[in-house]
């Protein structure tokens, strides 16, 4: 029987709120600038610099920016492969190397732009240096506070080699998290204020 006790669910719900209301505060040229500023971070770390395998993410609803970071951006490095994740059942995601077709992206279920599965490559987990992941909130500790559909939760333990870095903006962290025993922590956050 498991004797753990696990964090209390309606306070992670209220803990996400308060923290997505603090992101959403944020004007759209703040977002904009700390954004930029934590891709810049990003780009220095030594962990990113030795990564080739990087899974990142498709921002939305007010998440941190990593656009530049990709093609275009003033810090893609075109020496890196960048995958993305793809949530296939409920709790299931893959990470996946898109393809280059016009149609290598659609709208997913949560309408986050996800990658086709069949226009791209599926990576093993095994084969991921570096993930770069959205959260809700953070506390000092590095726990993270995700969106609750454990997706992340699930999928980062198959991750053994990766280092595990989550990106948010200062205005979300946390005084603490309630972790549980499935609750993941990240290895580093990153915001625009520095590597916590």
């Amino acid at each position: 029987m498991n004797t753990e006790i696990l964090p209390d669910e309606s306070l992670k719900k209220e803990l996400r709120s308060a923290a997505i209301h603090a992101r959403n505060s944020l004007t759209e040229e703040e977002r904009t600038l700390k954004s930029a500023e934590i891709c810049r971070i990003i780009s220095e770390l030594p962990e990113y610099r030795s990564s080739t395998n990087i899974m990142i993410y498709k921002w939305t609803r007010g998440e941190v920016k990593l656009d530049e970071l990709e093609e275009g951006g003033a810090f893609y490095d075109a020496r890196k492969v960048f995958l993305y994740p793809l949530c296939i059942d409920t709790g299931k995601m893959l990470a996946i190397r898109p393809g280059t077709d016009e149609d290598a992206w659609a709208p997913g279920a949560f309408g986050i732009k996800e990658p086709v599965k069949e226009k791209g490559q599926v990576a093993a987990p095994e084969e991921i240096d570096l993930i770069i992941c959205p959260l809700s909130g953070f506390d000092d500790n590095l726990n993270r506070l995700g969106m609750g559909g454990g997706y992340y939760d699930r999928f980062l333990p198959m991750c053994r080699n990766a280092i595990k870095t989550g990106v948010a903006f200062d205005v979300q962290q946390l005084l603490k998290v309630p972790a549980g025993p499935f609750d993941i922590k990240m290895d580093m956050i990153i915001t625009e204020s520095g590597i916590k």
